[in-house]
């Protein structure tokens, strides 16, 4: 269990993170957290100079360096995940929502594997 202090201190360490190399950090953050995957879902990420090529059509161009950014900085979100909840990262990967201004930096935890049971369909009755 991920209790709210990992949350907070998750969340804000991402939220630096952002601001250290972008100049500026997303106004809001929230981490999710069920079973072994965590989400990190930021608001109002873009800068004004992206915001502005957003607008003027350059969304591919923001998009490609926000992906390249994700990819350069895993290491670094990795080591805040894994610092805060005590448990190695499987996997990290992340998107942006260009039309919305949302992020979300997705992390699956290491460890038993996720209880799919409640994504399945029920066995039928044995008879």
């Amino acid at each position: 269990m991920i209790d709210g202090q990992a949350r907070s201190t998750i969340a804000g360490e991402i939220v630096r993170l952002h601001g250290e190399y972008y100049g500026r950090g997303p106004t809001k953050a929230k981490v999710h957290y069920g079973g072994d995957v965590l989400v990190v879902v930021l608001e109002e990420t873009f800068t004004p100079a992206e915001t502005t090529l957003i607008e003027r059509g350059e969304a591919d161009g923001i998009r490609d360096i926000r992906r390249r950014f994700q990819s350069v900085m895993a290491d670094q979100f990795i080591s805040v995940v894994e610092q805060a909840t005590g448990r190695k990262v499987r996997s990290f990967f992340s998107d942006t929502d260009l039309e919305n201004d949302l992020a979300a930096e997705v992390f699956v935890l290491a460890g038993e594997r996720t209880d799919m049971t409640g994504f399945e369909p029920p066995a039928p009755p044995s008879r």
